[in-house]
């Protein structure tokens, strides 16, 4: 009876044990839109590397590239509920879910790209942070997103009345919406996968967007003007769930921010060096491409914008003064 109950508890012990040591591997999976070889597939990969080396194998990361596990409204919410641990994403269709992240996609909210970094590497950009994370999504790092624009097969568009009647492609956001709308545009709100296929058979007329998505997505086939408005520069984080996130314990948050930091830094690196070749690429293939001089006009015309978004948003006032009196 006792080498019958010894057997047990050490068979019971055993399996215990090898549970713990399964339960420490954590297998996370990533998620990612973008193609193979684009910026930010680059440095997914190098934070998956990253991750493993710092924690010394205690955590492993599978990515998905593409959008194969679905669109990007759909991995937000795999990640909000912890189906998928982590996920590169733009702020744009977190902001409807976290109001603090949807002040970046004010339209001019920012000057130019290293004035939103100073910002999200701020005070406003915790308070971002803060509440992104309240609703499951904690941002460990910001990539580089560079200035959207627009673009059509129509026209350069250089004053507002340019972009009247068309029929623009639009994350899905009301501020997106809002902003064609006071151009006198009308917005298309769309999935990114479907935008090639809309242009090319006229559902809709143009679309906004940066350089390497302009030309990865082969858009500038179907769209050959390509406007330098610049009217949005939106960041995109490298998120994880929130509980995963406060589950780790320090010394694990410490080593998945320092791979998080690095994959960013490689990101944004690439990012400046795909920019100006996505530029030269699509403008040797025939894209027409135009600077605006003045954006002044565009900007008066977001007034409305900003007052119906303080006016729905009265408290988030303090952040967009605070972003916009950072130098």
């Amino acid at each position: 009876m006792y080498q019958k109950l010894g057997a047990s508890i050490v068979g019971a012990v055993t399996a215990v044990t090898l549970l713990g040591s399964a339960a420490m591997a954590d297998n996370w999976r990533g998620w990612n839109i973008h193609v193979d070889g684009y910026p930010n597939t680059v440095a997914m990969d190098k934070f998956a590397e990253l991750l493993a080396e710092k924690t010394d194998g205690e955590i492993t990361l599978q990515m998905f590239h593409g959008g194969t596990l679905g669109n990007q409204s759909d991995a937000i919410e795999q990640v909000r509920l912890g189906a998928l641990e982590v996920a590169n994403f733009n702020l744009g269709p977190i902001g409807p879910i976290a109001a603090e992240a949807n002040v970046v996609s004010l339209p001019f909210i920012f000057k130019d790209v290293p004035h939103m970094f100073r910002v999200l590497n701020g005070e406003a950009g915790q308070l971002i942070a803060d509440g992104m994370a309240a609703k499951g999504l904690v941002p460990l790092a910001w990539y580089d997103a560079g200035a959207r624009s627009f673009y059509n097969g129509q026209k350069p568009i250089n004053v507002p009345g340019d972009v009247a009647g068309m029929k623009v492609r639009v994350m899905n956001n009301d501020l997106y919406s809002g902003m064609i709308s006071e151009l006198g545009g009308n917005p298309s709100p769309m999935a990114f996968a479907e935008v090639y296929q809309s242009l090319k058979t006229g559902v809709v007329d143009g679309a906004e967007n940066n350089w390497p998505s302009y030309e990865s997505t082969g858009h500038f086939e179907v769209a050959g003007y390509y406007s330098l408005s610049q009217h949005l520069i939106i960041p995109e984080c490298l998120c994880i769930n929130s509980d995963v996130y406060n589950g780790l314990s320090d010394e694990m948050k410490v080593a998945v921010k320092e791979a998080a930091m690095e994959s960013a830094a490689l990101q944004q690196e690439l990012w400046a060096a795909r920019e100006a070749s996505s530029r030269e690429m699509v403008e040797k293939a025939g894209a027409i491409t135009n600077e605006i001089a003045d954006k002044t006009a565009f900007q008066e015309a977001m007034v409305p914008v900003y007052e119906a978004y303080l006016s729905a948003n009265p408290d988030l006032r303090p952040l967009v003064e605070l972003i916009q009196s950072t130098e």
